[in-house]
């Protein structure tokens, strides 16, 4: 009698802890199910000084066009939106450790397109040279023997070194953690030039166009877009179904139209 009550309370037991594993499995599908590397978060990668993209306002909080696309996206997914500023030569490793689901950051897809799993491009941008209007810089040319600065690891570095014949012109060119440290260099007269995305040279001057000025000239065109993990179309495609309903819905180009003044984005 003994032995069966035994072999009863351990069947009663093993199948409790069966039906708990379930659950537990069960919930973890559940949280997980987009794809993410946090259970139940949408944890986003980002450069913190790169306005108008994510970058820190006056507020202290963490602002900008691609996060308040990013946090209209993980709310519609029902996950905790998470923004973690990243030093951007270390996105890499950030992104394959699982510190982070995505660098969505004003991050050219254009030259990277096998080094990630991207979305589709959601904004075109150019890389481009932004000098002081008193200066005697006005073509491309006139940047021999001057000193120009890029932020490093920028898509701005990799277009001017795939340039030589251009970059041979330069007395130098130097790097710098961030574009906010470049453009206190150019106030300041300690380089000559920045190469940067037209999209925040165009932000950084807006109030201070009577000092800086773009060059009319290129260094080079491309396009922006998410970049997940290698791999990992599972949330990629998620995410893309959201920003299509934000398309749909005119959320996308309310977003655009509140950073730039018009929409730039190009989701169709």
């Amino acid at each position: 009698m003994k032995k069966k009550c035994i072999t009863l309370i351990m069947t009663i037991i093993l199948t409790v802890g069966i039906v708990a594993g379930c659950g537990d499995k069960d919930a973890h599908k559940e949280n997980t199910k987009y794809g993410t590397s946090t259970e139940g978060k949408f944890v986003v990668g980002f450069d913190q000084e790169f306005p108008p993209m994510g970058f820190v306002g006056e507020d202290g909080e963490f602002t900008g066009f691609d996060l308040e696309l990013a946090r209209e996206v993980a709310n519609r997914l029902n996950l905790e939106f998470v923004p973690n500023p990243i030093s951007w030569d270390a996105k890499d490793l950030e992104l394959s450790s699982g510190t982070i689901d995505c660098i969505w950051n004003g991050f050219t897809m254009t030259g990277r397109e096998e080094d990630y799993t991207f979305s589709k491009p959601y904004l075109n941008n150019r890389q481009v040279i932004v000098v002081k209007k008193d200066s005697n810089i006005h073509t491309l040319k006139d940047l021999q023997g001057k000193i120009v600065e890029v932020q490093t690891d920028s898509s701005a570095e990799v277009a001017l070194k795939e340039q030589e014949e251009l970059l041979n012109t330069f007395k130098k060119m130097q790097s710098v953690p961030d574009y906010n440290t470049a453009m206190m260099d150019l106030e300041q007269g300690a380089v000559d030039a920045i190469a940067m995305d037209e999209v925040v040279a165009a932000y950084q001057i807006q109030s201070k166009d009577d000092m800086f000025q773009i060059l009319d000239e290129e260094i080079s065109s491309e396009s922006y877009a998410i970049g997940f993990l290698k791999g990992n179309t599972f949330l990629k495609d998620n995410v893309e179904k959201i920003l299509s309903e934000m398309v749909e819905d005119g959320t996308m180009k309310e977003i655009s139209e509140k950073w730039f003044g018009s929409d730039i984005t190009t989701l169709k």
